[in-house]
């Protein structure tokens, strides 16, 4: 299976509308996490669907996996780090929920991405 087009995968763009909803959420973060987790958290989302694209640019099935491989390692980097946020109170349970069910609609969508190159 190969993918040159990146922009029509449901994953990408879904992705990309989670990285938009993580800054708008890190917005409000203090400003003493300007360099900590604040950084942390958009460097996450930024590199699921910049791994997901790096991976369809790719030769070979086995790099794209390798590639799908890293961006699931980040959403789930990313989850750890928005349920860190909500513990130090930056965030209410609403928007909490909301980001999180983002992160593990796309973190299955990788894994069934991944299983169906074969």
């Amino acid at each position: 299976m190969r993918v040159h087009n990146f922009r029509e995968l449901k994953v990408w763009q879904k992705g990309i509308e989670l990285s938009k909803s993580i800054y708008q959420f890190t917005s409000t973060f203090p400003t003493e996490e300007k360099y900590g987790l604040k950084s942390q958290i958009q460097r996450s989302s930024i590199s699921i669907p910049s791994n997901i694209a790096e991976g369809c640019g790719r030769t070979g099935d086995n790099e794209l996996k390798h590639f799908l491989t890293i961006s699931l390692g980040s959403a789930f980097e990313l989850e750890t780090q928005v349920i860190l946020a909500n513990e130090f109170g930056y965030t209410d349970k609403n928007n909490f929920e909301i980001l999180i069910n983002q992160i593990q609609e796309i973190q299955k969508m990788i894994i069934g991405l991944h299983k169906s190159i074969n």
